[in-house]
């Protein structure tokens, strides 16, 4: 490398240092504020376990819906040259750039009781969803599914299309295509996008919390948790928010490959 490209860089180290500090300082002071010592006490909190457990039951419940629901939509956008297609991709990258809030009053207008779809089915079923453990699997479906859909749609999109056409010359129907032919050249991006969508349910608090409500046990998920714990037990919260940047970090290292050759 010469030395007039290492002193163009120079100039640009600054602002580049400054970018590093403001996102790596606050995930430093959260490590340094930890009570290592007293650690497994504040994790053996009722407040974490239950939160965590929670969490885990619901994004469990998430990722299946959105395999089963969003894998399917990655194809046919992927494969569609229809010109709504544009559309409907954009409507289903809407959550990505939605106010948490704003979803969860949607959420609200849809499935409570006297939305579009909760009045209905308050009156034929007498079930209601606000405020209950499915209320927070749909508010993370919500923001979880077009990370999840963005992701795999990406690398179908790669796929070369005369797989298709070689298939089809076969025998293979379009779902045995999808099935058998696509699904397992684009497992990666799968997994990247689960990865990704896991993530982003874990850490969902705004729709959650104008949806579903914080109610321990069945609807307090681990964010939700952390937020309630901070005001009567701040090392709690600060365990179980160390427990969640390890998961992120893990899922980042996870996806390191797929961003860096």
């Amino acid at each position: 490398m010469s030395t007039r490209g290492r002193g163009g860089r120079v100039p640009l180290l600054v602002p580049a240092g400054l970018a590093l500090t403001l996102v790596a300082l606050p995930m430093l002071a959260l490590l340094l504020r930890v009570d290592w010592a007293e650690l497994p006490t504040h994790l053996s909190r009722p407040v974490v376990g239950q939160s965590l457990r929670l969490s885990a039951v619901t994004t469990s419940a998430t990722m299946v819906v959105v395999w089963l629901l969003g894998t399917p939509l990655a194809w046919v956008l992927a494969r569609s040259d229809h010109r709504l297609t544009t559309w409907v991709r954009a409507l289903v990258t809407v959550p990505l750039v939605l106010p948490p809030v704003v979803g969860g009053v949607a959420l609200l207008m849809t499935y409570g009781r006297r939305g579009v779809v909760g009045g209905w089915l308050e009156q034929a079923t007498g079930l209601t969803v606000p405020f209950t453990t499915v209320a927070v699997v749909l508010a993370e479906i919500f923001v979880a599914l077009p990370f999840y859909v963005i992701t795999v749609e990406g690398a179908m999109r790669g796929l070369d299309r005369r797989y298709d056409q070689l298939a089809a010359t076969l025998g293979a129907g379009p779902l045995r295509t999808f099935t058998r032919v696509a699904l397992p050249m684009v497992l990666p991006g799968v997994a990247a996008g689960s990865a990704l969508a896991w993530a982003r349910a874990l850490g969902e608090f705004g729709a959650t919390i104008t949806f579903a409500g914080s109610f321990p046990g069945r609807t307090q998920t681990a964010p939700l948790g952390v937020y309630a714990a901070l005001e009567q037990d701040p090392q709690a919260a600060i365990a179980l928010s160390l427990v969640m940047l390890l998961v992120a970090v893990v899922v980042l290292g996870a996806l390191r490959s797929r961003w860096v050759p």
